[in-house]
C-alpha cells in the first residue's frame, strides 16, 4: 500500500500535514499552514519534490574535509519508500527522514 498525506488541525490554529508510509509510520510533520487551502497547496507541492528534488547531504559525513565547501547533491534514484520531502514555504520540515541510496 502507498503511502498518503492526513491533514490535521495545528496546536496553534490552523492545520498541518502529516505523511505517513504504506506501514502507518509517520515519515514527516510540516509547519502549520493557515487555511486548508494552504496546507493542500503545500501537499502538491511536497509531491512535486518529491519526484524532482535532489537529496542535499548536509550530514556530518556528507561534507568535503575542506573547510568551506558546500553539501554533497546526492543525484541518485530514491526507493519509494525512502522518499522524503522538504518544500520551502509550506515545507514537511520537522520529524523528516531522508533515505538515500548511495
Amino acid at each position: 500500500m502507498a503511502g498518503y498525506f492526513e491533514l490535521v488541525d495545528a496546536p496553534d490554529g490552523g492545520y498541518r500535514i502529516r505523511m505517513v508510509d504504506g506501514a502507518g509510520q509517520l515519515m514527516a510533520v510540516s509547519v502549520t499552514f493557515p487555511t486548508k487551502k494552504a496546507a493542500v497547496a503545500g501537499v502538491a507541492q511536497a509531491r512535486e519534490i518529491a519526484g524532482t528534488g535532489l537529496i542535499r547531504d548536509r550530514s556530518a559525513d556528507g561534507r568535503s574535509a575542506m573547510p568551506g565547501s558546500s553539501a554533497r547533491v546526492i543525484r541518485g534514484r530514491l526507493g519509494g519508500a525512502g522518499r522524503s520531502t522538504s518544500a520551502t514555504g509550506g515545507s514537511l520540515a520537522a520529524g523528516k527522514r531522508a533515505r538515500a541510496r548511495h
